[in-house]
């Protein structure tokens, strides 16, 4: 029987035309079974690398995982080193919040925007279908640490409305008449009908007379503005000084006046100098304090310069 032969034509576009291949039907069977073996290999080849790969992935997904949970617990840690300072600062705004005279924050108040609708929940993390427990550590993590932002900007609010209270009080204190204006003696008190040494009648006195030495210093007795300055009739050379929050002094019969017209002053700065200008028998200084417009007793307004601060 004769053999059956294959043929193999190339063709091509370029001089050489057609060329052909002639081969056994047993040989093209040696070739394609060659072919399929060298496939085979190369596939083999192919999967092993490819789950060579894989494991190292899978190895290096641990790596990071567990790098990870290393900085959540590390994370933790430092949120009981801030939960702790909160608390502490927590305690100090109760104490600052008494010094300026202001009620502690509400417990409930204090718990404004924890919780509630709109929280993000724990199936929400993204990472709670991969790794739960993770994912909880992550999430209990995060929740604490907003709570303790809350905290802390409630704390900051509530430290500003303490500040701002106490800057009022202070600024207040500063501005209320306390000081005695002069070195000297109180020779007249203030008295609703009092007989006038000068006009021989009675008459209201609606300050104090305080006897000192020509030319000793009188001093304001409070933070204010100097409002009028100049001779007005009975009171001689006048100083007025406007402190805000109602209060008002007056500091008359001086020799020499010491300050203009709308200069600010402190307390115990020097304004004046005692004289006996006006009305007036002998160097003294006559003082009144109004409050809201009426005269009261300057007496009130006279501390021992031991007890004003400074």
């Amino acid at each position: 029987m004769a053999r059956r032969h294959w043929t193999l034509m190339l063709i091509s576009e370029g001089e050489n035309g057609v060329r052909q291949f002639r081969f056994t039907r047993e040989a093209a069977r040696a070739g394609v079974a060659a072919a399929l073996l060298l496939v085979a290999a190369l596939s083999s080849a192919a999967t092993r690398v490819v789950g060579e790969r894989g494991g190292e992935s899978e190895l290096s997904l641990a790596r990071r995982n567990a790098l990870l949970e290393a900085e959540v617990e590390d994370l933790r840690a430092r949120l009981d080193t801030l939960r702790s300072s909160v608390e502490t600062l927590a305690a100090r705004d109760d104490y600052y919040r008494l010094i300026a005279g202001l009620d502690p924050l509400d417990p409930d108040i204090r718990m404004v925007g924890i919780g509630g609708p709109g929280t993000e929940t724990l199936e929400n993390n993204p990472l709670y279908p991969v790794d739960r427990r993770l994912a909880r550590k992550l999430f209990s993590t995060s929740t604490e640490l907003n709570t303790l932002i809350r905290r802390a900007r409630l704390l900051s609010f509530s430290w500003r409305q303490a500040e701002d209270t106490l800057i009022v009080k202070h600024d207040r204190l500063a501005s209320t008449p306390s000081i005695t204006p002069t070195d000297g003696t109180v020779s007249s008190a203030f008295n609703y009908r009092r007989w006038h040494p000068l006009l021989s009648l009675p008459r209201p006195h609606l300050g104090v007379d305080i006897v000192a030495l020509p030319g000793t210093p009188i001093v304001a007795a409070a933070k204010g503005r100097v409002t009028f300055v100049g001779n007005r009739g009975e009171y001689g050379n006048l100083v007025v000084i406007d402190h805000g929050y109602g209060y008002e002094t007056r500091y008359a019969h001086a020799s020499r006046i010491l300050v203009k017209q709308g200069q600010p002053v402190e307390r115990g700065d020097m304004i004046a100098l005692v004289g006996s200008t006006g009305l007036a028998m002998g160097p003294h200084l006559h003082y009144e304090v109004l409050v809201d417009g009426r005269h009261v007793n300057p007496r009130r307004f006279m501390l021992d310069a031991s007890v004003v601060p400074e």
